[in-house]
């Protein structure tokens, strides 16, 4: 597997950022551009990560394009098409985005996210967003989140085979999906459900940890790797068996400092490095 971390750290130069990812222990990068940025940018940015071994996992796209107003979805649709076709022309293993949210938070929790014509029209979504792109060197992937399609690997399946295109797979968020008393307690059962599900489909994982609260109801906190009871070093050895070469990325923390110190803390819990 290669670590990496959604931190293009602080730097100012392509090569800076390329080092800085290296020193870190990262064989793995989230590209820290996007569509809008100038073309010889991006060119210098993805010789960068070349020169240095990086694999570029994940261009991220993070906007909602199932937005209920017919303007925005509109232009949320276009960046997404945007953004895979930068994927596809430097070569990243995904471009990734939520389902999207049926309300004025782009990642909210509403109950409209789980209904049938949501649904459909999220399969609309995607399949729109493929052919206009017109793919050949990436895939368009949806993370999983506790309050949307697909909340489950089963879920994922059925999705896989409604959006019916080639160029659409997994992105693999466990914690985001372990939103349950048995996934939490039989965290490396539902690891192995995940992987024999959706194993072959897999192009990117995200790293990071989940607490269960002593307070009512039922509440699970994300928090960073180490604070938490998921069994981290299960999960990427079962991602890592799949492909030698998956990215595994730390994610969700507010600091170069902070992504510092629990890289290194994954280094020694993955590879025994201190």
């Amino acid at each position: 597997m290669r670590l990496g971390t959604s931190s293009p750290l602080q730097h100012s130069s392509p090569e800076e950022w390329a080092r800085n990812q290296i020193a870190l222990g990262c064989r793995s990068v989230v590209f820290p551009l996007s569509s809008d940025d100038p073309e010889e940018k991006i060119d210098a940015y993805v010789e960068a990560a070349r020169a240095n071994d990086l694999l570029i996992a994940e261009v991220g796209i993070w906007r909602n394009a199932m937005s209920l107003d017919p303007e925005d979805r509109k232009k949320q649709r276009d960046y997404c098409v945007a953004q895979l076709k930068l994927a596809d022309r430097i070569g990243a293993r995904c471009a990734v985005n939520v389902a999207g949210a049926m309300g004025p938070r782009w990642d909210g929790h509403y109950r409209e996210n789980f209904s049938d014509d949501t649904r459909k029209e999220l399969v609309r979504m995607v399949q729109e967003i493929i052919d206009r792109a017109e793919i050949t060197n990436t895939f368009f992937t949806l993370e999983p989140m506790p309050w949307m399609v697909p909340t489950s690997p089963e879920d994922y399946v059925k999705l896989l085979e409604e959006v019916n295109r080639d160029r659409f797979a997994v992105h693999m968020d466990i914690i985001n999906m372990t939103n349950s008393a048995n996934r939490y307690y039989h965290a490396e059962d539902f690891v192995d459900r995940c992987v024999r599900l959706l194993g072959s489909k897999i192009r990117s994982c995200h790293i990071k940890d989940v607490h269960l609260k002593e307070e009512y109801t039922f509440q699970l906190q994300e928090c960073a790797p180490g604070q938490g009871e998921f069994p981290l070093r299960y999960y990427v050895e079962k991602m890592s068996a799949l492909d030698p070469d998956m990215p595994v990325i730390l994610e969700h923390l507010n600091t170069d400092e902070e992504y510092i110190h629990y890289m290194n803390y994954l280094k020694e819990v993955l590879y025994g490095i201190q």
